[in-house]
């Protein structure tokens, strides 16, 4: 490549050959990587020696070996760095450890002191990180970053600009202050945000470009993603939809079948009984499911009009009841005159804000992981 000099295209040849070998997850030949990333064979058998020697790659022997020479059988070291995930609601923090393949290690959760209190949320949060861990059994100077779920308008910085109910968290810095308590870069975003993240990552928006991902009932908040993108909006508000007052959200806050969000287990619990009472046809529980089913409708009716979305996910609880709060929530709008858009229940369930929050520290370390690519070098940086 033209104004590349020797040293930064070792760095972008490098970078090629580990992309391809982590695109598979079970060991690939020498040879197939060859044809995959069109470099010489001499070139690809040079890095990957060199990825071996670092960590990155592992040359495996083959069970079977034909007459002649055997390929050479190469394995990538997913855990040669890890990610941590953190997720704060008003109750607890839960975390995990992840590699940089996005599959979850290990898993910590701890019940908060006291939410109001920033500075204990966040040793609490570093409690759950170092649980998860300990279970994942690797060295914790593996953990190169992270990333925190949380509610609130976030902006790019991971600073807290907005959350209802609970002003100690204004203003608050919470990607910097809690990658000082770990060490390591932070960052952070919506909860609602990374769901949908998450969502169409590995969940059931994977095929769509365009979509909302929504929690409502006790919990409300809206992630949006068009063209393959979260929109966060200005410092981060898009999908706040519980702060505009016209809208009402909060009628929905204790109503029975929103409790089916709730960050409490027994409310949680609750609902789900009361959900199983509709399934069997109990007359209460279905008037107060279509009571629910129509406020959810109104709300989601509001998205159709000025998000335009081709697909509106449910989730953070309301996948409990989704055989039969589904179809209700589709009649109620088509009764309202909106957009057909298929509406279809989280199949992540509960991960979907830790999970989103592993794939946004994945982005936004990309480079630092895998090496640059050829679209975002930029003279000079190679240079080493």
């Amino acid at each position: 490549m033209p104004g590349l000099d020797p040293s930064a295209m070792r760095r972008l040849n490098t970078s090629v050959v580990l992309r391809a070998l982590a695109e598979h997850d079970e060991p690939v030949t020498m040879a197939t990587l060859v044809a995959q990333v069109a470099l010489s064979r001499r070139t690809v058998e040079l890095i990957l020696g060199r990825l071996c020697e670092s960590g990155w790659a592992v040359e495996v022997t083959p069970v079977h070996v034909d007459v002649g020479r055997p390929p050479r059988f190469f394995a990538f070291e997913a855990d040669r760095s890890l990610v941590v995930a953190v997720r704060i609601d008003t109750h607890a923090a839960s975390a995990a450890v992840s590699d940089i393949r996005g599959r979850v290690l290990g898993r910590g959760l701890l019940t908060l002191h006291d939410y109001s209190d920033t500075g204990q949320t966040m040793l609490d949060a570093v409690e759950a990180v170092d649980a998860a861990i300990r279970e994942s059994g690797m060295p914790r100077d593996r953990v190169r970053a992270g990333a925190v779920a949380s509610g609130g308008a976030i902006d790019e910085d991971g600073v807290v600009h907005r959350l209802i109910n609970a002003p100690a968290w204004n203003g608050f810095a919470l990607a910097d202050e809690l990658g000082a308590h770990l060490g390591i870069p932070m960052f952070a975003d919506n909860d609602a945000n990374l769901a949908a993240l998450a969502e169409h990552w590995r969940g059931a928006a994977q095929q769509t470009s365009t979509f909302a991902w929504c929690i409502l009932g006790n919990r409300t908040g809206v992630g949006i993603v068009i063209k393959g993108d979260v929109h966060r909006g200005f410092r981060g508000a898009a999908g706040e939809i519980v702060e505009a007052g016209v809208l009402d959200a909060s009628r929905m806050e204790y109503q029975p079948f929103g409790l089916l969000t709730s960050p409490l287990v027994a409310e949680r619990r609750e609902a789900a009984a009361l959900v199983e009472r509709a399934r069997t046809g109990d007359a209460e529980a279905l008037v107060l499911l279509d009571d629910f089913a129509d406020d959810v409708a109104r709300l989601l009716s509001s998205l159709a009009w000025t998000i335009a979305p081709e697909m509106i996910v449910l989730g953070g609880g309301l996948e409990v009841a989704g055989d039969v709060l589904l179809p209700r929530v589709t009649a109620a709008l088509e009764a309202l005159g909106a957009l057909s858009i298929d509406v279809r229940a989280t199949t992540i369930g509960s991960d979907a804000p830790l999970l989103g929050a592993v794939k946004l520290v994945l982005d936004r370390m990309d480079a630092e992981f895998f090496g640059p690519t050829v679209s975002t070098y930029e003279p000079g940086a190679l240079n080493v």
